[in-house]
C-alpha cells in the first residue's frame, strides 16, 4: 500500500455531509482508500494525540473523515485488521518523509499544512503485516513516563516546597508553568532567539514572576494573617484571572516550540528517543540534583527544612522566615517555568490552559510522595509518570490519567501520610 499526501481534488474532503457521531470542527483529516483502484468500505480508521482520539469507517466509496479539536500533529492509524488480507502499507511506495511509526505498518505521524485541512488518500498493496510486541510497547511507555515524570517532578517539588514552608495549596502553581512555556514562545518563537539562551532565560523570568507573586499578593495576605482556606480560594481565583488573560494575549490556538518535532533516534532495541527527549530528561536530572544539594547543602535549604518541620520553632531560633519563603517562591516559580518548557515539547505544543492540564498530576504526585516533603514530591512524581504512560497499554489513552489517580488513592488507603510523609496526630 502507498499513502499519498494530496490537495483536496474532489475527494469526500468536499463534501456537505459529516460523519455521523463526530464533532463537526474547523479541522479534519480525509481521504479515500482504494485498492486496484477499486475503493475498500469499512476500514476502520482513527486518529489520536493531545489528549483527543476519534473513530470512523470509509464508506461504500472508500471515503473517509476525521475531525480534530485544532491543528496540531496527529498519529492515524488504519485497523490492518479491517483491511482485505495480506494488504498492509508498503514503505518501500510512500511519499518522500512520510513513514511507518517504529513497529508498525499501519500508523502515521500526520500533521497540516497551512488550510485546515489534510488529504490522505491511501492506495492498498501487498504486503506483510509488522506488529510491535508487548515488551517493546512496555519498555517504550516506560521512557516515556521517566521523562514525563521527571519533567512533572520539576513542578511537583516547588508545590511541595511552598506548601511545606506556608501551607498552601497553590491552584496557581499550573499558570507559573504556563508561564514558562509562553515566554519560551515569545523568545524562541517571537524573536528567534536560540533554545539553548531561551532556557535560562527563561528561568530567570520565571523567578522574577514568583518574586513578584510573593512580593505583591502573598506576603501581604500572611501579614494580615488571611487563614490557609481563604488563601487556597485566592489562589484559585488569581488561577482563573492568570488563565484567561494568556486566553487573551495568545489566542485559542496551540504554538509548537521549535523542533518540537524532532525525529526519534535508535538508541538501544525498543528504546528510540529524541535529541528532545534525551535533553528534557538531562536537565530535569541536573537540575532535580541542584535543588536536593541546595536543600541538604546550603544554609538556606537547611532553613527551608527547618521551617517545613516547625516554623514557630524556626523563628524563635532566628531564622528570617519571609526571607527563606521569599527564596522559595522564587526557586519554586523558577522550577515551574523550565517545567513549563519541557511540557511544551513533550506534548507538545504550547496553549493558554496547558498547565492546568497536569495541575491535578502535581497534586497526586506531591500527595503521594508525602505533603510537604521535596523528595516525596520527586518519588511520587516519577510513580505517576510511569502510571500515566504505562497505563496506556491496557486502557484508552483519554483515561490514563484516571488510573493514576486512582492508584493514588489506594496507595493513600494504606498509608495516608503518603510514602515519605510523617503520620500527623490531631487534638
Amino acid at each position: 500500500m502507498m499513502l499519498f499526501l494530496q490537495a483536496p481534488q474532489g475527494a469526500w474532503a468536499d463534501s456537505d455531509d459529516p460523519p455521523e457521531e463526530q464533532e463537526v470542527t474547523d479541522f479534519y483529516f480525509g481521504g479515500i482508500v482504494t485498492n486496484d483502484d477499486e475503493p475498500v468500505a469499512g476500514v476502520t480508521m482513527t486518529i489520536e494525540g493531545n489528549g483527543f482520539d476519534a473513530e470512523t469507517v470509509t464508506d461504500a466509496e472508500g471515503r473517509w473523515r476525521l475531525y480534530v479539536p485544532e491543528k496540531e500533529t496527529y498519529v492515524l492509524t488504519i485497523d490492518e485488521s479491517t483491511l482485505p488480507d495480506g494488504v498492509i502499507v508498503d514503505p518501500t511506495l510512500l511519499a518522500e518523509g512520510i513513514q511507518p511509526m517504529q513497529g508498525t505498518s499501519g500508523s502515521f505521524e500526520v500533521e497540516f499544512g497551512l488550510t485546515g485541512s489534510k488529504i490522505i488518500n491511501l492506495f492498498l498493496g501487498a504486503g506483510e503485516r509488522v506488529t510491535t510486541s508487548f515488551f517493546d510497547q512496555f519498555v517504550e511507555r516506560v521512557i516515556n513516563g521517566l521523562n514525563f515524570g521527571l519533567l512533572l517532578a520539576l513542578a511537583s517539588i516547588g508545590v511541595s516546597l511552598i506548601f511545606g514552608t506556608t501551607g498552601l495549596t497553590n491552584f496557581a502553581h499550573a499558570e507559573m508553568v504556563t508561564f514558562g512555556a509562553i515566554i519560551a514562545v515569545a523568545l524562541g518563537v517571537g524573536l528567534q532567539i536560540p533554545m539553548w539562551l531561551t532556557i535560562p532565560i527563561v528561568i530567570i523570568v520565571g523567578g522574577a514572576f514568583g518574586w513578584a507573586l510573593d512580593a505583591g499578593l502573598w506576603k501581604p495576605l500572611r501579614r494580615k494573617g488571611i487563614g490557609l482556606v481563604q488563601l487556597m480560594i485566592v489562589s484559585i481565583g488569581l488561577s482563573l484571572a492568570v488563565r484567561y488573560l494568556y486566553q487573551f494575549l495568545m489566542g485559542g490556538g496551540t504554538v509548537q516550540l521549535p523542533d518540537a518535532g524532532a525525529p526519534k533516534i535508535q538508541i538501544l532495541g525498543p528504546i528510540r528517543l529524541s535529541v528532545i527527549d534525551m535533553m528534557s530528561m538531562g536537565i530535569s536530572i541536573v537540575v532535580i540534583v541542584a535543588v536536593a544539594f541546595w536543600l541538604l547543602r546550603t544554609r538556606v535549604g537547611k532553613a527551608t527544612r527547618a521551617i517545613s518541620d516547625n516554623p514557630g520553632l524556626a523563628a524563635a531560633s532566628g531564622i528570617n522566615v519571609d526571607g527563606v519563603i521569599r527564596t522559595v517562591w522564587i526557586i519554586s516559580a523558577a522550577l515551574a517555568a523550565l517545567a513549563g518548557i519541557l511540557w511544551g515539547y513533550f506534548r507538545p505544543g504550547v496553549r493558554w490552559d496547558m498547565g492546568v492540564h497536569i495541575l491535578l498530576l502535581i497534586f497526586a504526585a506531591v500527595t503521594l510522595g508525602g505533603l510537604g516533603t521535596a523528595f516525596g514530591a520527586l518519588i511520587g512524581s516519577i510513580i505517576v509518570g510511569l502510571l500515566v504512560e504505562v497505563s496506556t497499554l491496557w486502557m484508552p489513552s483519554d483515561l490514563k490519567y484516571v488510573g493514576a489517580l486512582a492508584v493514588l488513592i489506594l496507595i493513600l488507603l494504606v498509608r495516608p501520610q503518603g510514602i515519605l510523609g510523617r503520620k500527623e496526630r490531631l487534638g
